[in-house]
């Protein structure tokens, strides 16, 4: 058997050359598909019952902004460089010390995927009255159909993106046009009393967590930008104004109808069939971004390039989860994880920005640890601060890790110069 070409599988293991770099409308088109979330929509619907309507706005503004700015930090190394986050973890943690970020990253992205897998069935059949016997085999068969893009690569998820971006954009408008004047428009939306309590902190912390493990492996697109304010732009656009309406809508419905999912909303609107066409396009092309997500980070973890079979082998763990039921105790878990992944973006930019001097050296040609303690320390010392912050744990994660790499590079190095200093004067 011939050993697949980097270009036909998406160049996991190398960097991606100038000529295959895609504009920013693609790149644009791709991560909006990817942050068009269900579970997006949750969060902002926690949101939108515990404050009034201005200070909601601001949260999810101030939320959604910070997500963007780290997402696209990330996304502007990847551009520079044309590697992705497992790549670059070679560099921040060691040849082996990577595998860490691999498995979390991997086991992330594979737990939503077994969530969306399951929820797709499982509303399926709620929604059109289906027999319950139905619900396994639809896990199934949804469990393989959303990696048909995600297996061609790049191209696929573009394709879909093309088709499924502007639609979702139409039904979300028309639902929220629907559901201000139910509301009463923006006067009766003002006089709405909150009915829930929560800090703003808590909801900041709520909005940049929910999706931040997609932010931290966004470099799986950005890597394919043709320069840098290309991944900034694209990344924005996609975190900033994609994830913001997600959590905008899930903070309308819970508002209006005292429902967050969109599905949930377009039924209590009379919209039931826009409703599954709606929940079908949100959890493709999030699903095919997962999975990819996936597949990425398990070439690095096992040093193969044949990420096609690698996509294969994810979207069976997730079906085999999602239909083991194991998604309801999964998501807890995976939350939890969001606040140890940050820590990862945060040491991979302070080691891009401080240590290489914003250059990477040739990954075929470097000869690296295995452990690069420095960035494995740092990456432990900002997942402790996240874990016990009571303020904005994702984003303490990120900015005491980044810290912590530059203040104990900068040590080592000092270290190490006086102690060349005393040798040469023995």
């Amino acid at each position: 058997m011939t050993e697949p070409t980097p270009q036909e599988q998406d160049y996991p293991l190398s960097p991606v050359p100038m000529d295959q770099r895609k504009s920013v409308w693609s790149m644009g088109l791709v991560l909006l598909g990817f942050t068009f979330f269900t579970a997006t929509m949750w969060a902002g619907g926690s949101i939108g019952v515990a404050f009034d309507f201005s200070t909601m706005i601001m949260v999810l503004t101030i939320g959604n902004l910070l997500l963007g700015a780290y997402a696209a930090g990330l996304g502007y190394i990847a551009a520079k460089t044309g590697l992705n986050t497992a790549l670059m973890s070679r560099f921040t943690f060691g040849e082996i010390g990577s595998k860490l970020s691999d498995f979390i990253l991997g086991f992330t992205q594979i737990g939503w995927y077994a969530w969306g897998t399951a929820t797709m069935a499982i509303l399926l059949v709620e929604l059109t009255g289906m027999p319950e016997a139905m619900t396994t085999p639809l896990m199934v068969l949804f469990g393989f159909a959303f990696c048909v893009t995600a297996f061609i690569g790049y191209r696929g998820l573009e394709w879909l993106s093309r088709v499924a971006v502007p639609a979702m954009i139409i039904l979300v408008a028309v639902s929220m046009t629907i559901s201000t004047s139910d509301a009463g428009g923006l006067s009766g939306l003002l006089a709405i009393a909150p009915t829930d309590e929560m800090t703003v902190a808590a909801a900041i912390t709520l909005v940049f967590g929910t999706f931040v493990s997609g932010g931290t492996q966004a470099t799986n697109w950005t890597r394919f930008a043709k320069s840098g304010k290309t991944a900034v732009i694209a990344t924005l656009l996609a975190f900033f104004l994609g994830n913001g309406l997600m959590t905008l809508i899930g903070a309308f419905g819970a508002l209006v109808y005292q429902q967050a999912d969109i599905v949930d909303i377009m039924v209590a609107q009379g919209l039931t069939t826009l409703g599954i066409l709606m929940l079908f396009l949100n959890l493709w092309t999030t699903q095919d971004n997962t999975v990819y997500n996936f597949a990425v980070a398990g070439c690095n973890l096992v040093r193969t390039r044949r990420r096609k079979a690698v996509t294969i082998a994810g979207a069976a763990i997730g079906t085999v989860l999602a239909v083991l039921g194991m998604y309801e105790w999964l998501i807890p878990f995976l939350i939890l994880l969001g606040t140890f992944i940050p820590p990862i973006g945060g040491v991979i930019m302070a080691s891009f920005f401080v240590g290489y001097k914003r250059r990477y050296p040739d990954l075929t040609s470097v000869t690296l640890p295995a452990f690069n303690f420095p960035g494995l320390a740092a990456y432990a010392i900002g997942s402790a601060a996240a874990y016990t912050s009571p303020w904005i744990a994702p984003i303490m994660g990120v900015f005491v890790a980044a810290l912590s790499y530059s203040i104990i590079l900068t040590v080592s190095k000092a270290v190490s110069e006086r102690r060349a200093q005393a040798m040469g004067t023995v």
